[in-house]
């Protein structure tokens, strides 16, 4: 394998996205299931989501059964693995990811009543490495809630996105249908991070750079091709999805992408750092403006996985996990993004 090492981004912002939004008036909260519900494991890679009905909103957390060593430096206390490594307990030989479904209390900016995701309709014996619905976003369509993210299935982790219709109470969140999406190129490998587009139902934004936008046909489980752009940015490393795409100010669209460099060291280890920028289209999905890239708290495994409008309607909310460990909402001003527009 060959030798290789991190890339210097162009245009990178060297202040954390976090550091800016503080004084800028944003507020960072740790968002926290307790351990009695969650079993004391690994919390990451949240998903807001503001209610069409209400001014309310939920946030799906994820929950893995595992930690994330990652050793930064010199590789002093690496594992014989490297310094980027899944642990995982001895009698476990799976990933398994839960998901809680919980709500945002606007008054202390907590979480509460957080209830786990209940998938007993299909019951499934793990078929790859990693077991569960991972990185979920929520979406409200055509009046049904859903939660969709990425699983893996047989041959060799195959990974498809789907879109799971769940019915959510106050006491539960159970998936009720599970539709399982084929993407326009059948023989790819691993499909995820699609960004559902909150305003159009069934649409996602499957790839970002250049832009491709998909119709699901839940149905039939296959997907249509609606709009591809003949224009792309020129960027170091290709952007893929996060956050959902949101509605924005004047018609326009939002959305968080991310971009992952991995290298290789001196002892030929894998190592990665993540990115990411907003994105901004207008109605027909004509890239309006794009973000220097940035960290969220100068982490190198930092994952964006829903954003929502503040109930200000200018300022977002942005919800990240960090080293898929530990998951915080980010209060971002609107003053912050319009500062780092490239």
């Amino acid at each position: 394998m060959e030798l290789n090492t991190m890339i210097k981004l162009k245009d990178y912002m060297e202040q954390s996205l976090v550091d800016k939004a503080l004084e800028e008036g944003g507020r960072i909260e740790p968002l926290i299931i307790p351990n009695d519900k969650s079993g004391g494991l690994g919390l990451c890679n949240p998903s807001i989501f503001k209610m069409k009905a209400k001014s309310s909103y939920l946030v799906n957390v994820r929950n893995v059964s595992y930690y994330l060593h990652h050793c930064v430096g010199e590789q002093k206390y690496q594992t014989p693995w490297g310094p980027l490594n899944y642990v995982r307990p001895d009698n476990d030989p799976y990933l398994r990811t839960d998901n809680f479904i919980c709500d945002f209390s606007l008054r202390n900016n907590k979480l509460t009543n957080p209830r786990k995701l209940d998938t007993s309709k299909f019951p499934k014996q793990p078929e790859w490495d990693f077991v569960g619905l991972e990185d979920a976003r929520i979406v409200e369509w055509d009046g049904k809630m859903y939660m969709t993210g990425v699983r893996r299935f047989a041959p060799k982790g195959k990974g498809r996105m789907v879109l799971s219709e769940v019915n959510i109470t106050k006491k539960s969140v159970k998936e009720v249908q599970r539709y399982v999406i084929e993407p326009p190129e059948l023989d790819a490998y691993c499909e995820k991070n699609w960004m559902p587009i909150l305003d159009r139902p069934f649409h996602y934004v499957k790839w970002s750079n250049p832009l491709q936008i998909v119709k699901v046909d839940i149905k039939t489980g296959t997907t249509t091709m609606v709009f591809e752009s003949k224009e792309s940015l020129d960027l170091q490393l290709d952007p893929r999805g996060s956050s959902q795409v949101i509605p924005w100010k004047d018609g326009t669209y939002l959305a968080i992408t991310h971009e992952c460099d991995y290298w290789h060291n001196k002892k030929n280890d894998r190592d990665a750092q993540y990115y990411h920028r907003f994105m901004q289209w207008d109605k027909d999905w004509n890239l309006i403006n794009h973000s220097k890239p940035y960290k969220f708290m100068d982490g190198r495994i930092e994952f964006c996985c829903g954003m929502a409008m503040h109930p200000d309607n200018n300022d977002v909310y942005v919800t990240f996990g960090f080293q898929d460990n530990s998951a915080y909402l980010a209060h971002i001003p609107i003053a912050v993004i319009e500062d780092i527009w490239l």
